[in-house]
């Protein structure tokens, strides 16, 4: 039940993923035609595999993380809620993120939480993490574990109620349940350019950071209780 868990031990997390070269033309031919099959059937016939590189950032096998924001709650009685990102190069970044799970979240009782992390943040971080050479913290690593013994909570999971055929937005999700839009500067489309074009990787992560509080409110709002103030929110 969700009104049993602690919210002092999960970790709210969002990633930010990019193409891993700016452009289709700076792969070789192998990983260009390596590309082209994996994206034939997301493609079909509309796009040509160069057209279609912007969106590359969404396999691991050719994108990388730009950002990793997390959000955790400090405070019981206040229920003061504390933001950060983790940035710099992906490999710096990885370690940084897994010394935090390590040090701070690797408890029995503690859980990740993500929207659709189940299907994207979580198993991207695992796969970036083993091409990046960097071992892969417990609670990521689900070789050999049980469903009920998987560490992880995914916010459009627990929306679904059993219907697994149902998918729902972040931005819907906040909309239906009153909760203050985080897509108020850019949107994931964009995350490619702002990176390549405009270098502005601060940018990148004030939206991840809106992404994870946005995360935080739905999971309270699913325990029917109230969602964050502005001056409960803590960010560094």
């Amino acid at each position: 039940m969700l009104d049993t868990i602690k919210l002092e031990y999960v970790l709210f997390l969002d990633i930010e993923t990019v193409p891993l070269h700016p452009s289709f033309n700076e792969l070789d031919h192998v990983d260009q035609q390596l590309y082209a099959d994996k994206t034939k059937y997301q493609r079909k016939e509309e796009y040509t595999p160069d057209e279609f590189y912007d969106r590359a950032g969404i396999w691991a096998e050719f994108g990388k993380i730009v950002c990793i924001s997390v959000g955790y709650f400090v405070d019981r009685t206040y229920r003061q809620f504390r933001v950060r990102s983790f940035t710099g190069t992906e490999v710096e970044l990885l370690e940084e993120f897994s010394t935090l799970l390590k040090d701070h979240f690797s408890g029995r009782h503690h859980l990740l939480c993500a929207h659709n992390g189940k299907e994207f943040d979580f198993p991207y971080i695992a796969r970036r993490m083993i091409i990046n050479g960097i071992a892969i913290p417990a609670k990521l690593n689900l070789f050999g574990k049980k469903p009920w013994e998987v560490p992880h909570l995914d916010t459009m999971e627990l929306w679904k109620f059993g219907d697994y055929k149902h998918f729902t937005s972040l931005k819907l999700m906040t909309r239906v349940l009153g909760i203050p839009s985080p897509k108020d500067d850019i949107d994931g489309s964009q995350v490619r350019n702002v990176y390549y074009e405009e270098n502005d990787v601060n940018r990148i992560a004030r939206y991840c950071e809106k992404d994870v509080i946005a995360v935080a409110q739905i999971l309270l709002k699913l325990r029917l209780e109230p969602i964050l103030k502005d001056d409960q929110i803590i960010t560094k």
